[in-house]
């Protein structure tokens, strides 16, 4: 193997593992925004998210997505891949996969069986991630052949879970005493140390998660993945600043968990266009996504009464769809603003529209049959008591 591939094959590994801890960002955001009475419950779920990803996602999930296309829908589903040549994309795509999964959880932190987490968390992984990822990053997806562009995943990755996540919040319904009488009530977080910390460690994740999507650092590559990363973080800094002033103006004082979250729908909302997008964009793109997150959190909560926890809707679900629009805005080869017309911003409202509908379609059918069967609500005293005793027999804070 030459020099150069072997540097292009250690980059996306060592970006794999900054995707790998990931997981622990976002089990760390979670934990911090909701009771601690719940912590163990959510450290199990997010640590099988990564046990079933890597698991299901190698058994058939990375056929389904990278295999021979099928009508440029289905990848030819074979077991267990083991194409040595290949380990290190299926590392890398097992840690997405993972992430794709995981955003569901936050939504319906609290008052979820364990047991329905986990089955819907494999179907999660082999099924309607895969497909949808399919369709846009196989190479004859038929949304490839349409040009859409979401080159890291703000719609195959974090729609993928916020529509699932939203799916979920409303089958599996609010937490005890979250509306009373129409109003909303407010159940703060127990720990926002905690999710500040998974915020770091997800924005620190991110630089592998849009960088390693590249595939190569050799050549000319290296100066595109320098520009990810500098849009990356810009997008992350311009949401993080935005959402902290909206919140400063709607509530009379900057807000912590808005600005928290403002930073990770900047996050989201670059994803898609990294690669796309100049850096007066990427600013202009985390400056929006900063904004609408605040607004949507509340509209989705006080207007919608869906009980999403920690966000993660709005996040991944509405800033990820609102993201990859925007690269048919901002994009320098066929934006609008750079003279491309209505073409490609066309192309990309197809594509998240078709992926919503397959991601909230499929989760669903799934949540559904899992309601109707073995339940997915937990009853009302093992919600009071805490999740962490009843379904784990454990107390995180002893």
């Amino acid at each position: 193997m030459e020099a150069n591939a072997v540097l292009d094959l250690m980059w996306i590994v060592i970006c794999g593992i900054l995707v790998f801890f990931m997981q622990a960002g976002f089990t760390l955001v979670e934990v911090g925004f909701t009771r601690g009475k719940n912590a163990g419950n959510i450290i199990m779920k997010n640590f099988l998210d990564l046990c079933i990803g890597s698991v299901g996602f190698w058994a058939i999930g990375y056929t389904v997505m990278y295999g021979e296309t099928i009508g440029s829908f289905i990848g030819a589903p074979t077991l267990f891949f083991d194409d040595v040549e290949n380990m290190h994309n299926l590392f890398f795509q097992t840690v997405f996969a993972a992430t794709a999964a995981t955003i569901v959880s936050g939504a319906v932190a609290g008052r979820t069986k364990f047991t329905t987490y986990i089955m819907f968390s494999f179907i999660m992984t082999v099924v309607i991630y895969p497909i949808s990822g399919h369709w846009v990053w196989q190479g004859d997806g038929w949304l490839t052949e349409l040009g859409f562009v979401d080159f890291a995943g703000s719609t195959v990755v974090h729609s993928v879970g916020g529509w699932a996540a939203l799916v979920g919040a409303i089958l599996v319904g609010p937490r005890l005493g979250k509306y009373t009488n129409g109003k909303s009530n407010a159940i703060p977080g127990h720990n926002l140390v905690l999710g500040a910390l998974g915020v770091f460690v997800l924005w620190l994740g991110w630089f592998g998660f849009n960088g390693g999507s590249e595939l190569a650092i050799s050549g000319g590559s290296a100066n595109a993945v320098a520009g990810i990363l500098i849009t990356t973080n810009l997008a992350a800094a311009a949401g993080a600043l935005s959402a902290m002033t909206v919140s400063w103006i709607r509530y009379g004082k900057p807000d912590i968990s808005m600005t928290l979250n403002g930073a990770l729908a900047g996050l989201v909302a670059i994803t898609a266009g990294c690669a796309a997008v100049s850096l007066m964009g990427s600013f202009i793109i985390g400056i929006i996504g900063g904004t609408v997150v605040v607004l949507s959190i509340d509209f989705i909560d006080k207007k919608l009464k869906v009980d999403d926890p920690v966000g993660a809707v709005s996040v991944h679900g509405v800033c990820g769809a609102l993201g990859t629009l925007l690269v048919g805005v901002f994009a320098v080869d066929g934006g609008l603003l750079y003279g491309g017309g209505f073409s490609l911003l066309g192309v990309q409202a197809i594509g998240v529209l078709a992926i919503g509908a397959w991601a909230a379609g499929m989760a669903f059918i799934v949540l559904f049959i899992l309601k109707k069967t073995i339940g997915l609500r937990v009853t009302k005293e093992e919600e009071v008591d805490g999740l962490d005793i009843h379904e784990h027999k454990s107390n995180v804070y002893n």
